[in-house]
């Protein structure tokens, strides 16, 4: 894995640690839902397609992805929601 960024502090963590396609993104969709605008989520993923799927996720939602890291078949995302 990549040296991890400076982790700032996040307003929640997403575990889909051994899930697979589409229960990552269903579950990160209502995690997201959850968070205040602005809100930092962490998501933990080991489903190689969730780098496919949460880029476009965030794309498609309007939420940004503020780094993405992966290594040792893990995949680790931040994502702050919207403001509005």
């Amino acid at each position: 894995m990549s040296d991890p960024i400076e982790s700032p502090a996040v307003d929640a963590v997403l575990d889909a640690t051994g899930l697979n396609c589409p229960e990552p993104v269903m579950m990160l969709h209502q995690k997201v839902r959850d968070l205040p605008p602005g809100g930092l989520l962490k998501v933990i993923a080991t489903d190689p397609s969730t780098q496919r799927d949460i880029p476009k996720f965030c794309v498609f939602l309007g939420h940004e992805l503020v780094d993405k890291q992966a290594g040792d078949g893990e995949f680790l995302y931040w994502i702050r929601k919207k403001l509005d």
